[in-house]
C-alpha cells in the first residue's frame, strides 16, 4: 500500500481550563476533570477556522514531504465544521499551498472520522496509480452549546498527511500495511443544517456507539492482518474524552506505554475530525524506524476506520523539518469564559 510522505499538525494557542467553564455553570471542576480525563482545551481565535487550521497543517506536511505541490493530485478535507455550507474548504487549502489546478478536491463529512475517510480515499487513488500524491486533512473547530457537557471538551485543531507510493524517491516515513472499516447506522450524535449546536444521546454515545465501533474496527484489523496488541509499539484511538480512550485501550489489551503518546484530549480537548490524525502526528513525532502503529478513528453516525503502519528510516530526517506538535501544545495562553464565548461566537448581538 501507499505510505505517508509528509505530515503536519496545527493547534491554536489559546486555551481555557475546565475550572473556568465549571465556574460559570456551577459545576464541580474536579469531578469533571476526573470523570472525563480533561484538564483544558484549545480555543480557536476569531481568525482561525477549519480552513486556516488545514492550511497551516498542510504547509508543514509539504515541508516534510519535500515535493512540488503541483504533483498533488487530490486534496480532501474532512471536518464537521467547514466554514461554508456551500463552498469547499479543500479548494481554499489547495490554492493556498499552490496545488491547483490539475487536481481533484472535495470536502468530506462523517462526524469525527471524516479525516481518516480522506486518508483511505487518498490511499486508494495512489495505489491505483491515478495520482502520485494525495493530501488528506482532518480538522475541526467543534461546537458545544453553552452549559452542555460538550463545552468541556469540544476544541480545535487538525493534522494533514501527504500520501504517496511506498518506497518512492521522496521517501515515505511510514508505510500503510492495511486498513479496515466498521460501519453501522447508529445515530448517537447529530446536527441538522442551520442548527448552531449538535445534539447527542448522552450515555447512548458510549457502549452502542463509540465502543462498539472502535472495538469492531480493532477486531477486524487484527483478524485481517493476523496481529494483536503485542505486535504494535504504538496505538491511537479517537478521543472524545480521555476516559473513553483509556478504557478502549485497556479493553483491547494495550498497556499505557503503547497508548500514552497518542492521548491529547487532557491538554487540548476533543478536536473531532482532527483527534485521531493529531494523535498519529504526535506518535510520528516520537516513533523510530521499525515501530508499528495502530490508528483507529471514530465518527458518530457511526463508523470507525483502522490503519496499520510501519515507520521507516526516513522518519528521523523528515520530522525535524517542521514544527512538532508538542511545541504547539506547550505554546499557550489562557482566556476566561467571556473571551472564549466571544471567540466562539456564543454571544449574539441584537
Amino acid at each position: 500500500m501507499a505510505g505517508i510522505i509528509g505530515y503536519g499538525a496545527f493547534v491554536p494557542s489559546y486555551r481555557i481550563k475546565v475550572e473556568e467553564i465549571a465556574k460559570v455553570w456551577g459545576d464541580n471542576p474536579k469531578a469533571i476533570s476526573n470523570g472525563l480525563v480533561v484538564n483544558e482545551k484549545s480555543v480557536p481565535a476569531p481568525d482561525e477556522d477549519t480552513a486556516t487550521i488545514s492550511v497551516e497543517a498542510a504547509r508543514s506536511a509539504l515541508v516534510r514531504a519535500k515535493i512540488n505541490p503541483q504533483d498533488i493530485g487530490a486534496v480532501y478535507v474532512g471536518s464537521e465544521s467547514h466554514p461554508y455550507a456551500v463552498k469547499p474548504t479543500a479548494t481554499i487549502v489547495a490554492e493556498a499551498i499552490m496545488a491547483t489546478p490539475s487536481m481533484t478536491a472535495a470536502d468530506l463529512e462523517f462526524a469525527c472520522k471524516a479525516g481518516t475517510a480522506g486518508m483511505q480515499a487518498a490511499i486508494g487513488l495512489v495505489d491505483s496509480g491515478m495520482i502520485d500524491y494525495g493530501l488528506a486533512i482532518g480538522a475541526d473547530t467543534s461546537q458545544g452549546a453553552p452549559g452542555d457537557a460538550l463545552e468541556y471538551t469540544a476544541s480545535a485543531g487538525g493534522a494533514a498527511f501527504i500520501i504517496g507510493k511506498e518506497g518512492s524517491e521522496n521517501g515515505s516515513i511510514a508505510d500503510f500495511g492495511d486498513t479496515y472499516s466498521f460501519t453501522t447506522d447508529t445515530p448517537d450524535f447529530y446536527r441538522r443544517e442551520g442548527q448552531p449546536y449538535p445534539s447527542h444521546g448522552g450515555r447512548f454515545t458510549g457502549e452502542p456507539a463509540y465502543f462498539k465501533h472502535v472495538l469492531g474496527a480493532a477486531e477486524g484489523i487484527f483478524e485481517k492482518t493476523g496481529t494483536g496488541p503485542e505486535d504494535y509499539d504504538y496505538a491511537v484511538f479517537h478521543q472524545p474524552n480521555g476516559k473513553f480512550y483509556l478504557k478502549v485501550g485497556k479493553k483491547l489489551g494495550f498497556n499505557n506505554e503503547q497508548i500514552k503518546d497518542g492521548l491529547l484530549t487532557p491538554v487540548i480537548g476533543n478536536t473531532y475530525s482532527g483527534a485521531t490524525p493529531l494523535g498519529l502526528a504526535s506518535i510520528l513525532d516520537k516513533a523510530k524506524a521499525g515501530d508499528n502503529i495502530l490508528a483507529i478513528s471514530y465518527g458518530s453516525g457511526s463508523g470507525s476506520d483502522a490503519f496499520t503502519l510501519s515507520v521507516t528510516d526516513m522518519i528521523d530526517e523528515k520530522r525535524e523539518l517542521a514544527p512538532k506538535l508538542s511545541n504547539m501544545i506547550e505554546n499557550k495562553s489562557y482566556v476566561d469564559y467571556a473571551v472564549y464565548a466571544k471567540y466562539k461566537g456564543k454571544l449574539r448581538m441584537s
